[in-house]
């Protein structure tokens, strides 16, 4: 799992527990290149995390593992960071690993919080989130948002699957299950 400085790891690693799964919290280069898996949790502020992950070189080995096809879960923030840029925090350049751009939302909640159907999947997951990215790598929505994305070796839901029951534990293992 990705260390930016801040996120969700506690409950990502709680619930890879779960799910009879070990995890560490680095941003060693060598660590996230030779993982079999790497999360990049969500939670906090984009810049902050842009800014943690090019202070430790963590954004290159991302990229590194992309291009190499090595699998990367992006979760909630975490997915908007692959994105090219946010408007969170004034406007921050992101990882660029996948076309897309993020805005807070226009939704009539802001933030949107609780439990919400994604489309085509028919299933509820959680949602705590004040932005939103749009992409055309996009692979469902919930209530006309994008909240996931696929493209090449990197998956990314603005959910949260860690708090999300069964059928986010559902998702997280099939993430974790080889293809």
């Amino acid at each position: 799992m990705v260390d930016y400085g801040a996120g969700n790891t506690h409950s990502v690693r709680a619930a890879l527990s779960r799910l009879g799964r070990t995890s560490e919290v680095s941003n060693d280069r060598e660590a996230l290149l030779e993982a079999p898996f790497v999360v990049l949790p969500g939670v906090g502020s984009a810049r902050s995390a842009m800014v943690h992950l090019h202070e430790t070189g963590a954004d290159v080995a991302l990229h590194e593992r992309f291009s190499s096809g090595g699998p990367i879960l992006g979760i909630c923030l975490g997915m908007q960071l692959a994105l090219e840029t946010t408007e969170e925090d004034g406007g921050v350049a992101g990882l660029g690993l996948l076309s897309g751009h993020v805005t807070r939302l226009t939704t009539p909640r802001v933030p949107r919080l609780g439990w919400a159907m994604v489309e085509p999947w028919n299933e509820a997951y959680y949602f705590a989130h004040s932005y939103a990215g749009e992409s055309p790598d996009t692979v469902a929505r919930s209530e006309g948002v994008s909240v996931a994305v696929r493209n090449g070796s990197f998956f990314g839901v603005q959910f949260h699957p860690e708090k999300s029951g069964p059928a986010g534990l559902n998702l997280l293992e099939q993430c974790l299950s080889p293809a």
